[in-house]
């Protein structure tokens, strides 16, 4: 009660409205100032320090004084000018102190920065109070003051701790209120605490009047310190928001992801990229919270990519989150980067359809189709089933007459007839190219017959392209588990084995596995694989065989024959695999190999003797013949007269003039070209017409059928007399008797070779020596 009376009968009202009114805009400006200071730096605090203690300090001592102003005890009154300036330092002090404990971000900050607040408003109200003097005698009520302070500093504790709950909703007016009250609740408590009992006024003390006077003045300094630190601060704080946003909103509407800034828990800024991810407005996602559209927020490590999924108006899209902290002087942001995945998955999941099936037609792959076999093997054991190798035929014609383009359509709809075709649990691949692979359950050979009967009708359905009908026949081989091959790999070459002789045959197009008739290829194939070890481990030889003037029986050259050694010392005949060398285009660096050791050992050989070397139809093709025979004449050091390169006339007749030029070429290296095995093929007389040959070589078997009757002798002469008339000499080969060589002499035979004369062997020696008995 008396408070109550104290307020309304010792106190002018008007004045202590003012008052009110100077509490209440500085704890305002007070709990923005300490708000700030929360959210901001350590390192950026003194400032907003300073202006929180100029700021609260003022509010406190204005308050006070003004309210001292609507003091009227009954007698006159006057204040000492010493304490009443120390009381406004103390309150500034305070205020500073206080405002700098309460912004440390620890749990017991803001109560221990509150207590501190209440304390500085109890020590300037009655440092302030020792600067009253009146002609009275004053009383203190000891518990009224020690109320008062308890009051202050609970009341501060109380105001800094809900300025620091940052999830509490209109934070700042809770604690400009709590401050409002921690002041007027010391200041009218204490000033119950005092009762008056006139006496003599104090000599050294102002007078009432004078003490208006500088209260007023006082009242209005403070008044525009505090105007101005309102001022001061909102201008600061408008400022910095503005930096802020400008700088984040240039980062985040400059990233083609979506992005959003949070503070407080809430949005402040989202670019357009993840309004149109969300399907809203820009404006719409102010002010709202992230977890409206993401899960576990507030879980999501900083400096990780996190994939979650965003709840939009269309349904959940999985998403890619990273989280980062940006720390300002005056907030704490949290920014969101959130990338769509959508199309990222969409082509994770073209990539691993590409990785098992076919890019052009759909079916599944040469991986899918070893896997699906593997497990086919597996799951049926003892089982039987059938592997069924599928092969186009005239593929080539169709892409050379039409194009690629419509032989990718054809496979497509041969693609598409072949997987339309399948049953029940049949399963078709494509390997490449137009190689097809299909695995069918058979119980028996006519079910696979019949299985593969249907994919072939199928396969060979025209299709309407280019004004014209386009069909491809199908060759088809089938291998049968566990008839045909124990394991995987066994049944695959089995079935390609099948298919491959159903492709050469005339009258099939389905062919089954059987070893015996498929021995000749898997032969091949061998070959095929040791030709290359051959070249690879030094497996071929090069044995030489003699040519003699028929005339005087003096050796004129050798030539180089080859041949294939085998591990037990054996040979394998040239005849067995020079075709597949050529067939396979292993005659390329075999032929390559050939030539380069014979002009290395034949430049070691004490006589310059010529060296005729063999080039298959292949080499002559190539273009880069003529280099490579200089480069290996340069390297050995042959001299380029020593060496004679024979050609067969098969070799000229399938592009006469392309290997005239390439022939031409080699004549200007200064090495000589024979026909070889003249009379077995055409024996055309324009082919010797087109190109000035050095030799012409009588193939062998005039040789062996001379004593078969008159015609072999009169070919023989005929050739003769060709050569003769062309100034070209003539080599007759297979020469084995001596009345076949006494018969050549007679005719003017120029030079003969033969097993009469030598057998090839590695040392030239020996055929000399045998030359020389002949």
């Amino acid at each position: 009660m008396r408070v109550l009376d104290c307020l309304t009968q010792d106190h002018n009202l008007l004045l202590v409205g003012l008052a009110a009114l100077i509490c209440v805009a500085g704890s305002v400006v007070m709990s923005r100032l300490y708000a700030r200071m929360r959210k901001g730096a350590a390192s950026d605090r003194l400032p907003w320090i300073f202006l929180g203690a100029v700021a609260g300090g003022a509010t406190i001592w204005c308050t006070h004084f003004v309210a001292m102003l609507a003091y009227k005890p009954g007698v006159e009154i006057a204040y000492a000018p010493l304490l009443t300036g120390v009381s406004l330092i103390v309150a500034m002090v305070g205020c500073g102190v206080a405002m700098a404990i309460g912004a440390v971000r620890r749990a017991w900050a803001p109560a221990l920065g509150g207590a501190t607040f209440g304390g500085a408003v109890a020590a300037m109200h009655y440092v302030g109070m020792a600067a009253f003097t009146a002609e009275a005698f004053v009383h203190w009520d000891t518990n009224y003051v020690a109320a008062s302070v308890i009051a202050a500093v609970a009341g501060g504790a109380v105001a800094f701790g809900v300025g620091a709950t940052s999830t509490l909703r209109h934070r700042t007016l809770l604690t400009a209120l709590l401050l409002v009250l921690t002041i007027v609740s010391l200041h009218f408590t204490g000033m119950g605490a005092m009762t008056v009992l006139p006496l003599v006024p104090s000599t050294d003390a102002w007078t009432l009047t004078e003490a208006e006077t500088l209260m007023a003045l006082g009242v209005s300094v403070v008044g525009f310190l505090i105007l101005g630190t309102a001022v001061a601060s909102y201008a600061l704080e408008e400022q910095s928001e503005r930096q802020s946003r400008k700088s984040l909103s240039g980062l985040i509407e400059g990233s083609v992801d979506g992005m959003l800034v949070e503070a407080d828990g809430k949005v402040v800024i989202a670019n357009h990229a993840f309004a149109e991810l969300c399907g809203l407005a820009d404006a719409a996602l102010v002010g709202r919270l992230v977890s409206d559209w993401m899960e576990d927020v507030e879980a999501m490590p900083t400096g990780a990519l996190i994939q979650s999924r965003l709840n939009t108006a269309e349904g959940s899209i999985p998403v890619e989150v990273a989280v980062r902290i940006e720390v300002t002087p005056d907030q704490t942001f949290r920014i969101f980067a959130v990338r769509d995945l959508r199309s990222r998955i969409a082509q994770e999941r073209r990539i691993a359809h590409l990785a098992r099936n076919d890019s052009l037609t759909g079916l599944p792959n040469r991986a899918s189709f070893l896997e699906k076999l593997d497990r086919t093997v597996a799951l049926t054991g003892e089982g039987r089933f059938a592997l069924l190798a599928i092969d186009l035929n005239r593929f080539k014609e169709v892409n050379d007459l039409y194009g690629h383009a419509v032989g990718d359509q054809l496979l497509v709809h041969v693609a598409g007839n072949l997987k339309d075709a399948t049953i029940d649990d049949e399963f078709v691949a494509r390997l490449g190219g137009d190689e097809f692979m299909a695995i069918v359950p058979a119980s028996d050979r006519d079910a696979a017959h019949a299985a593969a009967e249907r994919l072939w009708a199928a396969m060979v359905q025209p299709l309407q392209a280019e004004h014209a009908d386009l069909q491809c026949g199908a060759a088809i081989g089938i291998a049968v588990w566990p008839d045909d091959a124990s394991e995987a790999s066994v049944l695959i070459n089995n079935a390609d084995l099948a298919m491959y002789r159903a492709k050469a045959s005339l009258v099939a197009d389905i062919c089954f596995y059987e070893e015996a008739m498929d021995e000749a290829v898997r032969q091949r194939r061998r070959v095929t694989l040791g030709l290359r070890e051959a070249l690879d481990n030094d497996r071929f030889e090069l044995h030489y065989q003699l040519q003699a003037s028929v005339e005087t029986g003096q050796v004129t050259g050798y030539e180089a024959l080859l041949r294939w050694r085998q591990a037990d010392g054996s040979y394998i005949s040239p005849m067995d695999f020079i075709p597949i060398a050529e067939e396979t285009g292993m005659i390329l660096p075999i032929g390559e190999w050939v030539l380069r050791r014979a002009c290395e050992e034949a430049a070691s050989w004490p006589e310059p003797h010529r060296i005729a070397v063999n080039l298959s139809p292949i080499q002559l093709s190539h273009v880069d013949l003529p280099r490579m025979v200089h480069q290996i004449l340069i390297e050995t050091g042959l001299s380029p007269q020593r060496l004679e390169l024979e050609i067969t006339e098969t070799a000229m007749i399938s592009d006469m003039e392309r290997t005239t030029h390439i022939l031409r070429q080699l004549k200007l290296l200064g090495v000589s070209v024979a026909m070889d095995d003249f009379g077995t093929g055409y024996s055309s007389l324009s082919t010797l017409r087109a190109f000035p040959f050095d030799k012409i070589k009588l193939d062998r078997t005039f040789m062996s059928e001379l004593d078969g009757g008159p015609q072999s002798k009169a070919i023989i002469r005929a050739v003769l007399a060709l050569g003769e008339s062309l100034a070209i000499p003539i080599l007759a080969e297979g020469v084995e008797t001596q009345e076949q060589l006494t018969f050549l002499k007679e005719q003017g035979c120029d030079e003969v070779q033969g097993y009469l004369l030598g057998r090839p062997a590695r040392d030239v020696g020996l055929s000399d020596s045998r030359s020389q008995a002949a």
